[in-house]
């Protein structure tokens, strides 16, 4: 009798096991008559599918057939029974004999012993797999046990052997964990799982030979509380976007901003690039946000000659560098400071008033700014970088040594890169209204120049200042040309953002009050006034009081009441009449 009978659910399965056995044994006893270096040659396949513990074995019984003449006790082998030396020996001619090498003979092949096939019928297996595609890999995360039933029910109903649910699991953990992820929690989820890109030959380097060459720029809110240096008041969390050499590592430029990622954020890092090194890169990588696709940013990367390479979607890779320095600035700045909020990227119901970095808040706009640019530009700077073997500073300077310092990409802070570097309306230009001039953000800009009749009703490209909704500048006659807003000395020195934000408030408190009007310059203004407004009637008020209780003058004259002079019945009651509040014409209302 055989040592094993094997026994199978059906016909398809048995054959299936011996058309594999009989394939396995036609690669052991296949003949030695291979060409040189094929790599499907026997002595190749069963040495590359030798794990190291075979190998291990193999050599055991090597030493055991064949021991090294005076073998020191401490090395020598335990005692073999003859009938194993006996098998050991005949397996190490047969291989020497079919293979030319009897140690392959000696390889226990434990991985090709026994029935490795699937104990399910091959319907099971193909039913499991569709259940497993098509209801658990679904964006709905349906749970493993919940689909488990369901396959249970459908094996009960085509009659079926089901499986169990450890097999189950099993199965679902042996799918592709790319593609499930994918279908489960889409694409950003599933990106951590993917493959990596690898480069088997040498191209142009991914983070350029030189400095400049290439940079990042991006955003990201820091992970910290602010608040306000006069009130005290909370401000919140505010939005840092730095910009970083990729040959070097170095930050170039590192500025803050409460206002979300935007062009204005974008123009600042700009400038505080050209400002610290009078240079901006020749190649400039971002991502896919809106504010990198404004006309206004690229006609400023086209005046310099800088190419834009926008990265692929939701595939931070592509931007290691400068997500890798968000990181870096979180863990080593900014979790040091107090009012940081990594505390809340946990369970939030955990954190009690005593511990909540609103409350905990200390730092100001200022003096984080302050901080963080000294971090980048001093601290950061000077440490490490594990991939370079040197600081960034060192690369720096050895780059700009190797590559040339390159005078012709030399930028000045001059009036045209100042007036580039400002923001336009969405279509980029604006209408000029006989006598009012240009609208800019509800507010109308005037200059001399738009008494010209050509110039009326004519579309001119403008530009104005986030910082100061007080100023624009409109391109007239083959020039720019600055104007001035009207209510000048309401919005100078206030931001667009200020200006916005009012005629937003001014709309809702219309619409609240059942008042549909349209915003003008003349309303945000009252709007924006109003603080100095009350300010103001408050002095008024304390100025009057002080006045009633101050004693009258030296050379006022007395004014003395004798009964000849005194007023008649007729004339009191006519004066009580027109005395009276309810009887008064209201002109307007006083607060």
């Amino acid at each position: 009798e055989p040592e094993r009978v094997h026994i199978y659910h059906s016909l398809a399965q048995a054959e299936e096991f011996t058309q594999t056995q009989a394939h396995v044994h036609k690669a052991q006893v296949r003949s030695p008559t291979w060409a040189a270096g094929d790599e499907r040659a026997p002595v190749y396949e069963l040495l590359t599918g030798a794990s190291p513990p075979d190998l291990a074995e193999a050599v055991r019984r090597y030493s055991a057939l064949f021991p090294a003449p005076q073998a020191d006790e401490l090395h020598a082998t335990p005692p073999v029974p003859a009938r194993t030396l006996r098998r050991w020996r005949a397996s190490f001619r047969q291989a020497q004999a079919e293979l030319g090498s009897g140690f392959l003979g000696l390889l226990p092949c434990q991985h090709r012993q026994g029935n490795r096939l699937r104990k399910l019928p091959a319907e099971t297996v193909a039913l499991m797999e569709q259940k497993i595609a098509e209801e658990y890999e679904r964006c709905e995360q349906p749970t493993l046990f919940s689909v488990w039933s369901k396959l249970l029910r459908a094996c009960q109903e085509r009659a079926l052997l089901p499986p169990s649910y450890q097999t189950f699991c099993l199965a679902v953990k042996r799918r592709p964990q790319h593609q499930q992820a994918l279908k489960r929690r889409g694409v950003r989820a599933a990106y951590p799982l993917a493959e990596f890109y690898h480069e088997l030959e040498l191209r142009t380097p991914r983070h350029g030979d030189r400095p400049f060459e290439i940079a990042h720029l991006d955003h990201t809110e820091l992970d910290i509380e602010l608040i306000s240096s006069g009130t005290r008041r909370n401000l919140g969390r505010p939005w840092a976007t730095l910009l970083t050499d990729a040959f070097s590592r170095r930050v170039r430029a590192a500025v803050l901003s409460f206002d979300p990622p935007s062009y204005q954020s974008c123009m600042l890092a700009l400038r505080e690039c050209v400002a610290r090194f009078a240079r901006l890169p020749q190649t400039l990588v971002v991502d896919g946000g809106r504010e990198f696709a404004s006309i206004s940013f690229e006609t400023l990367l086209a005046r310099f000659e800088i190419t834009k390479k926008t990265r692929p979607a939701s595939e931070a890779r592509f931007g290691s560098v400068v997500e890798r320095l968000f990181g870096t600035t979180n863990t080593r700045f900014i979790y040091n400071l107090v009012g940081n909020t990594q505390m809340t990227k946990g369970d939030v119901r955990e954190i009690t008033a005593a511990v909540n970095p609103k409350h905990l808040a200390a730092w100001t706009f200022a003096a984080l700014l302050e901080r963080l640019q000294q971090f980048a530009y001093e601290v950061y700077d000077q440490l490490d970088h594990p991939a370079l073997g040197q600081s960034r500073r060192e690369a720096f300077a050895t780059g700009l040594a190797q590559g040339g310092e390159r005078a012709h990409r030399v930028i000045a802070e001059s009036e045209e890169f100042r007036i580039l570097t400002l923001p336009s309306t969405r279509n980029g230009t604006a209408q000029v209204v006989p006598g009012r001039g240009v609208r800019i953000n509800y507010l109308f800009y005037w200059t001399d120049g738009f008494r010209d009749a050509g110039v009326e009703r004519a579309q001119v490209p403008v530009r104005f200042d986030p910082t100061d909704a007080g100023f624009a500048y409109a391109f007239i006659r083959s020039q720019w040309r600055q104007c001035v807003s009207e209510y000048h000395t309401v919005f100078k020195g206030r931001s667009v953002k200020e200006v916005m934000l009012s005629s937003v408030e001014l709309r809702r408190a219309r619409q609240q009050h059942h008042r549909s009007i349209a915003v003008t310059a003349h309303r945000l203004a009252e709007f924006l006034n109003s603080v100095q407004a009350d300010e103001a009637v408050a002095l008024q008020r304390l100025r009057d009081a002080e006045t009633k209780q101050a004693p009258p003058c030296k050379n006022q004259p007395q004014v003395t009441t004798t009964p000849e002079s005194a007023p008649s019945s007729e004339s009191l009651r006519l004066m009580e009449y027109t005395a009276r509040p309810d009887q008064l014409e209201v002109y307007e209302e006083y607060q």
